[in-house]
């Protein structure tokens, strides 16, 4: 593994999107774009690839041209399964990269400097992984995580984990704190009202 080379970047898509109503959130237009769209844009210059984490048929997927990859354990167990399978995609495609940098299909927002912040703090603390936080409140599903987990992690999942922010604190994760200028950088879409939110924060302003 090379230190410093950017991480693979692993778009979560693995959620049921019930609070909007079901169906892929990432499909879901936001300005006119997919959902994706804007998760893409602001991920990819910070990562070395991208992958997408998604169960079902990956054709829905085709226009990005995106390794799509299904959760690695059955059953409905939640962010931590599409982690692990971005751990284990790495360590078989990009063996010389040490970490994934993973985010959620929903948050349009994430900051420009996400990676770069969470690896600073992470390596000040000495730590495996860096979860982001914003207006004191701790995002687990965003974070940066060391490949080197995905053994420790693939165990705890067949114990039947499935919490996010406990099994990272378990593992002493370091928590990044962002600032919120405005609106919250970390916005996720769950609700149809989150969405108008969105819309309306990217609305251009009206001229003087």
């Amino acid at each position: 593994m090379i230190p410093g080379k950017k991480p693979v970047g692993v778009i979560l898509a693995g959620g049921l999107a019930r609070r909007m109503g079901g169906g892929d959130k990432g499909l879901r237009l936001l300005a006119g774009r997919p959902l994706l769209d804007h998760v893409l844009a602001r991920l990819r210059p910070q990562v070395e690839r991208v992958v997408l984490n998604a169960n079902g048929e990956p054709a829905r997927f085709a226009q990005w041209t995106l390794p799509v990859i299904p959760d690695a354990v059955s059953g409905e167990r939640g962010p931590l399964a599409g982690v692990l399978a971005g751990m284990l995609w790495t360590q078989r495609h990009c063996p010389d990269i040490a970490d994934i940098a993973a985010v959620p299909t929903d948050a349009p927002f994430i900051p420009h400097d996400l990676v770069v912040r969470l690896r600073r703090e992470r390596e000040r603390a000495g730590a495996a992984i860096a979860l982001a936080a914003s207006g004191g409140r701790q995002h687990p599903v965003i974070g940066l995580w060391s490949v080197r987990l995905a053994a420790q992690l693939a165990a705890a999942l067949a114990d039947g984990e499935g919490r996010v922010g406990a099994w990272a604190a378990a593992q002493g994760a370091v928590t990044v704190e962002w600032p919120m200028p405005g609106h919250d950088p970390f916005l996720n879409l769950n609700r149809p009202e989150e969405l108008a939110e969105a819309e309306r924060l990217l609305r251009p302003a009206p001229p003087p």
